[in-house]
């Protein structure tokens, strides 16, 4: 596993859109927390897209904010991909 050790984010607050913030933690486990304006009927789906993507970086360390304005699940997948390869850079 590689450990998160920079903040990053990417995204915006615009609709439709979400914004992501990758903040390293003590622990070796990656935490979400979701706000969204649709966070009753998507808030599953949002956090299953984004665990989906986490699995694919074997990162840990983590704790991952996602401020979801009615973003499609692949906006979210997208965001947290690029948050996690900005918090990566420099990383061995």
């Amino acid at each position: 596993m590689i450990k998160i050790s920079q903040n990053a984010f990417a995204g915006t607050l615009e609709s439709s859109d979400c914004l992501v913030t990758i903040t390293p933690n003590e622990s070796n486990e990656v935490n979400f927390e979701i706000n969204s304006v649709v966070f009753k009927q998507y808030g599953n789906s949002i956090l299953k897209a984004a665990q989906n993507t986490v699995k694919k970086f074997d990162i840990s360390g983590a704790d991952i904010k996602i401020q979801d304005m009615g973003a499609f699940d692949c906006v979210i997948e997208a965001r947290v991909e690029t948050a996690i390869k900005r918090a990566l850079k420099g990383a061995k």
